[in-house]
């Protein structure tokens, strides 16, 4: 199949028509040329291989597929507007196939595309950056530069996350897996009791100032496990310890309108806060602090 597409597309460039082909584009510009003999089964009863025609459906739907963005807040504030998304409109394209191949004549196909919108458009998210319903924040060292690079990379992969009402956050599944190919480093962690390194190291604090920041706005913990030995950034008990595959920051928002968690750093500070809009009935919780620590929800 691929040699057949390979092969297409060279036809296609130098313009030579065969018949029986299917011409495709997308936006005007050549795509692939599909031939009736790539999409047949030779049996006069069963003349079209569905298999077959689904795996050409699925590399066009590749070639031409954009995933859809969503509205962001920058962090100066203003709201970067959505993205909408494409993907092969498949009934269509099944339609215009089916035309083609059983009108045994050579045509020239634009791929149809279907709309995918985001989940997070502009006029939601200024909807539910209106009402700050919790708040912590951590420091860390500023000098382990290791250390700080996967706070910021955990950091930034959490920031503008949208959770709607119902619906359950996992630390670990948004976040993903931590690796070097995504940039994090060796950092210490806390393995069995006893400081270690491993690959991600520091970014439980950024799940441990996100559970009290959460925890602060009421909302239902439901998975949450503590370090095996204290950590310096937190009182004792109220951190959250992460590991793919393992321990893992796991709550819901119980309330009836989205919620947004918008983190950042700022020199040597960790900041969550949680938003929502203005007509969120909720019920804050007090959270504890280091001595000397920030107030727990500040407007």
């Amino acid at each position: 199949m691929n040699v057949n597409w390979l092969l297409g597309l060279a036809i296609l460039s130098q313009q030579v028509f065969m018949p029986g082909n299917l011409f495709l584009t997308n936006n005007g510009q050549p795509l692939s040329v599909v031939n009736r003999s790539d999409l047949s089964m030779n049996i006069p009863e069963l003349p079209m291989d569905l298999e077959r025609f689904n795996k050409v459906m699925d590399e066009i739907d590749k070639t031409v597929s954009k995933q859809p963005k969503n509205a962001i807040i920058n962090y100066q504030g203003t709201i970067i507007p959505e993205q909408v998304g494409y993907k092969l409109d498949r009934t269509i394209f099944i339609e215009q196939v089916y035309a083609y191949y059983f009108n045994k004549g050579s045509s020239k196909l634009e791929v149809p595309l279907q709309k995918v919108y985001p989940r997070v458009d502009s006029e939601l998210l200024g909807t539910i950056r209106s009402e700050k319903i919790g708040r912590y924040v951590t420091t860390f060292n500023n000098f382990n530069q290791e250390r700080n690079r996967n706070i910021s990379l955990a950091t930034k992969a959490i920031n503008n996350y949208v959770l709607f009402p119902g619906e359950v956050f996992s630390f670990n599944k948004v976040v993903g897996k931590r690796t070097a190919g995504k940039g994090y480093m060796a950092a210490p962690v806390i393995i069995k009791g006893e400081f270690s390194e491993d690959i991600g190291g520091g970014i439980c604090q950024v799940s441990t100032t996100l559970f009290n920041a959460v925890d602060n706005a009421g909302l239902n913990v439901i998975q949450r496990n503590s370090h095996s030995r204290e950590v310096s950034y937190v009182p004792p008990g109220r951190d959250a310890t992460v590991s793919w595959d393992g321990p893992d920051l796991v709550f819901k928002n119980k309330y009836n309108q989205p919620i947004l968690i918008q983190a950042k750093t700022s020199e040597n500070k960790l900041i969550i806060e949680i938003y929502s809009s203005d007509v969120i009935t909720y019920r804050p919780k007090k959270v504890p602090y280091l001595p000397n620590g920030q107030d727990s929800l500040s407007k």
